[in-house]
């Protein structure tokens, strides 16, 4: 044997006695009895499936359910939204307006000698009618198909109300204290506007049902532009007749029509805020200089009271002595009419993503978290941008600003960019719609 191949010999050998050694002490210090330290042999250390460690004593094998809920200084706290969804497809339009229910009366127990419960029957001497309170509800308009839907407001509940179907309908507004329903939407040439006046079956009592169906009239085509009165008894619309707007009120009881306005002027959007004012805001653009101009509905007169702003929106408090504002920079401000004085409010939104209190003290906005460019509200409107709000409360009395309610934080990260804000008459409850995809909420305020 050469003197290279001995070398290499004793080297191959030397390896081999050292594996033989180191797989022997391995199986003695991981497979031992006597060893109690825990640890791991260093050749364990490479194994990704993890170590040998012994069970100690007084311990089993007993796999363990991970499936068990966590200590319970583990468990996040689950608060209860103020925020809720109502309905489980996007609305037209809603109405919040006071219903008639029966009231929940506790029946009285006794125990009897035996200890066991029983119900003592009312003593009575003739029959008396059952006790009613009235309360909170809604009634909104499904979009898809045109059918009514309403639910108390305290206990969610949806309930269809009606079986009309008018499909695609865009905006519905309800009138008459609840009694009456316009449904806009489009013809089947897609360009055509149609309004349709429908009349809703009155509930009774204790005998609710779904099988209502709505009949009523159509209006004029393409009408631009509606608002409610304050009472909800009439409608203002404006139909363009040949090259003029003309403005007319209908009586929602008798369908009776009177015109009271008349502009070369088409381009106009309305609001009625209490019964002696009627506002006329130019439709708003980021490149024209908007105007707002306020009617009489009795005396016809027709009068500036504020303008030369562009992107110019509008909302006229109940009392018809504010006017909350903002133009293309979105920054809202109030206006006195009868002072002239302008106050900032220190907010960014559109006065339409708002709505004042009845005391005319208070505004709750949908206000963005940010805003990123644009014109606008011209890119609003269009849609290329959407906003994700927060709701503030605005004291015009003090100034004060103060965030009621972010949607991000109360609703699992579902993001809200809120449309037709309204109050209930005792501002409980703030209902909105959300344009990203008009579904509707209700915010408990107490």
């Amino acid at each position: 044997m050469s003197k290279r191949n001995f070398v290499l010999f004793i080297i191959v050998l030397t390896i081999l006695i050292l594996v033989i050694f180191g797989f022997l002490y391995s199986r003695q210090t991981g497979n031992g009895t006597d060893d109690t330290s825990g640890g791991t042999n260093f050749l364990s250390r490479f194994n990704p499936f993890g170590n040998n460690e012994d069970v100690p004593a007084g311990d089993d094998n007993t796999p363990i359910d991970i499936t068990e809920e966590p200590p319970e200084e583990t468990k996040p706290d689950i608060l209860t939204s103020k925020l809720q969804k109502i309905p489980s497809f996007p609305v037209a339009g809603f109405q919040v307006f006071l219903k008639e229910r029966l009231k929940e009366i506790p029946v009285p127990v006794v125990t009897t000698e035996a200890g066991a419960e029983t119900v003592t029957p009312a003593k009575t001497t003739k029959p008396t009618p059952p006790a009613t309170e009235f309360s909170e509800a809604v009634r909104y308009v499904d979009r898809i198909t045109g059918n009514i839907y309403q639910t108390f407001l305290d206990k969610l509940s949806e309930r269809k109300f009606s079986t009309t179907i008018i499909p695609k309908v865009y905006e519905s507004v309800f009138g008459n204290k609840g009694s009456s329903v316009l449904m806009r939407y489009l013809k089947a040439d897609a360009r055509t506007i149609e309004t349709f006046l429908g009349g809703i079956p009155k509930e009774v009592l204790g005998a609710d049902t779904e099988i209502n169906e709505i009949k009523g009239i159509f209006l004029g085509d393409n009408i631009t532009d509606l608002s409610l009165s304050p009472d909800s008894t009439k409608i203002f619309y404006l139909l363009n007749v040949e090259e003029d707007a003309v403005g007319t009120i209908l009586n929602l009881a008798d369908n009776k029509k009177t015109q009271v306005f008349d502009s070369p002027f088409t381009e106009w959007l309305s609001f009625w805020p209490n019964a002696s004012m009627v506002t006329l805001t130019t439709k708003p653009s980021a490149v024209v200089q908007g105007h707002m101009y306020v009617l009489n509905p009795t005396t016809k007169s027709f009068t500036r009271a504020l303008g030369d702003i562009y992107g110019l929106t509008t909302l006229t408090s109940p009392n018809g002595k504010l006017v909350l504002y903002g133009g293309s920079d979105l920054a809202l401000n109030t206006f006195d009419i009868i002072k002239k004085t302008i106050t900032p409010i220190g907010l960014q939104t559109l006065p339409e993503k708002c709505t004042w209190n009845n005391a005319s003290d208070a505004i709750y906005c949908a206000v963005p978290t940010s805003i990123s460019g644009g014109q606008y509200p011209d890119s609003w409107y269009q849609g290329e941008v959407s906003f994700t709000d927060q709701i503030w409360k605005i004291d015009t009395l003090t100034g004060n600003t103060t965030i009621v309610s972010d949607p991000s934080l109360d609703t699992n990260g579902e993001e809200i960019d809120g449309i037709k804000l309204a109050l209930d008459a005792s501002g409980k409850y703030l209902l909105f719609v959300n344009k990203k995809d008009s579904f509707l909420w209700k915010l408990d305020l107490e």
